[in-house]
């Protein structure tokens, strides 16, 4: 096996070879930071590289090795962490200059749960400030990089974790997604990426910051199986969060490869009509047919859905949400802030109460027509974004000759499952004319990633996207 074989060899694969004996922690975990460090300057992937800690780690995971102890399913294996998460004795910069030297003393649950699986912490990736927008630059150095074309947006805000993965820095990378923060960078940076139903994955409630009212963290990986062993990792019931799923969560790692025949697909090639590039929605087409010849039984639909009361009413949620933890550094270090991050904050100061409750009630009525989909239907398959991966800060304001607000208008079909909690997936497919890659968007009943991973399985056996390397790798 090459060195660049052994970068892009599935966790799962090198999880066995460390059990046989054939590969060490330490020597796996040395050839990724000697990548990271040859890589990293181009990409901007990670904004911390704890190389010590990583192979302090490494060493103690060879020591029981060999002493044929009892290891967890990452046992050795290296995970980025999304620098939105905290990390003991490991700086968590938040994407803010605020934090541009917080080193926590503890551990968010995620993380906990990753390193008692025997995960190792390689470093944190890099993120927009706050997680608050779809694309990753921050203050504290350069953009976040796309590493099939280094001048494209890596998209966000997992974009760090993403881009990681996809140019073999990791096998496998932690993120979180708030309005589509892991589905949108995994399909611009061609990996597969999970957001899990809200509630699977434990978490405090009521963290600053934490995007509580949609977000949940999940897993970014270059095969669907790393996805299922990673979601395996991180999930669990938590009585303490009100939002928590307190049934033990499925091994989901099993039928995997059971194909999808009889399964009921509703095939939306948009959501409340907004425009979509042409390459993306014949992309999304050819999606369906793929299905259809699989065995699933696939249907069109056409949800009734105002493209644009579902922005706003996901804006104003979020944003006010986004203002209740972090409104106050307007009066104190307003300065200190990217540009759009004030911007948010300012805009949710001039809602007045009557907006937000309209808002949630937009928000109990997309439940409701989420909820009569899948009473007939087992999954949606739609675009992840509307247009592909675009110039560093270079949002779209016109897609398929239709104007679009900037910063928005790039990823309509993502807020809905945050908004109404189902899993949703972004499975690699295709690729543009200019060679960046389109993915699609399948999603799932709620509580039910079992079947959305079946079927991400089915697609990935009889389209597989793996052999495919990007230029920055």
């Amino acid at each position: 096996m090459t060195d660049t074989d052994l970068a892009f060899t599935p966790a799962w694969r090198l999880r066995e070879l460390i059990d046989d004996m054939q590969l060490s922690p330490v020597e796996l975990t040395t050839h990724l930071l000697r990548r990271i460090e040859e890589i990293n300057p181009r990409l901007n992937a990670f904004l911390t590289v704890c190389a010590d800690e990583a192979l302090a780690a490494a060493r103690l995971a060879e020591e029981q090795t060999a002493r044929g102890e009892s290891m967890g399913p990452l046992h050795g294996i290296s995970v980025p962490i999304k620098d939105l998460s905290r990390t003991a004795g490991v700086r968590t910069t938040r994407g803010s200059l605020l934090y541009k030297d917080d080193v926590p003393d503890t551990d968010d649950m995620v993380v906990a749960s990753i390193k008692a699986a025997g995960g190792i912490v390689i470093g944190k990736t890099n993120t927009p400030e706050f997680g608050h927008r779809g694309t990753t630059e921050n203050l504290l150095g350069g953009p976040g990089r796309n590493p099939w074309d280094p001048e494209r947006t890596p998209g966000g805000s997992s974009g760090g974790s993403a881009a990681a993965v996809a140019s073999g820095l990791s096998p496998v990378a932690q993120g979180s997604d708030g309005g589509g923060s892991i589905r949108v960078p995994a399909n611009y940076c061609g990996v597969y990426g999970l957001k899990p139903s809200r509630g699977r994955i434990p978490a405090p409630y009521g963290a600053t910051g934490g995007w509580n009212v949609f977000g949940v963290a999940g897993p970014l990986t270059r095969d669907v199986r790393d996805a299922a062993m990673m979601l395996n990792v991180m999930s669990g019931p938590f009585p303490e969060n009100p939002m928590s799923i307190l049934e033990q969560p499925p091994d989901f790692t099993t039928g995997l490869q059971d194909g999808i025949k009889g399964l009921r697909v509703a095939y939306a090639p948009s959501i409340g009509r907004m425009p979509v590039d042409p390459e993306v929605r014949a992309v999304v087409r050819e999606a369906a047919g793929l299905l259809a010849d699989l065995g699933a039984e696939v249907d069109e639909i056409d949800p009734e859905v105002d493209g644009l009361t579902l922005r706003e009413s996901f804006r104003k949620i979020f944003v006010s949400d986004m203002s209740a933890g972090l409104g106050h550094l307007l009066d104190t270090q307003a300065d200190m802030l990217m540009p759009t991050m004030r911007e948010y904050l300012e805009l949710a100061a001039t809602w007045t109460v009557a907006d937000l409750a309209r808002a949630l009630r937009d928000m109990e009525r997309f439940n409701g027509l989420m909820r009569d989909v899948f009473l007939s239907h087992d999954l949606v398959l739609s675009p992840v974004n509307a247009v592909p991966a675009f110039p560093i800060e270079g949002w779209p304001d016109t897609i398929d000759g239709q104007p679009v607000e900037a910063r928005w208008g790039f990823t309509p079909f993502c807020y809905l499952y945050n908004m109404t909690g189902q899993p949703a997936a972004s499975v690699p497919y295709g690729f543009s004319s200019g060679g960046m890659p389109i993915g699609v968007q399948l999603v799932g009943r709620f509580a039910d990633e079992a079947t959305l991973l079946r079927a991400s399985a089915a697609v990935e056996a009889a389209h597989p996207w793996a052999q495919h390397r990007p230029p920055v790798s």
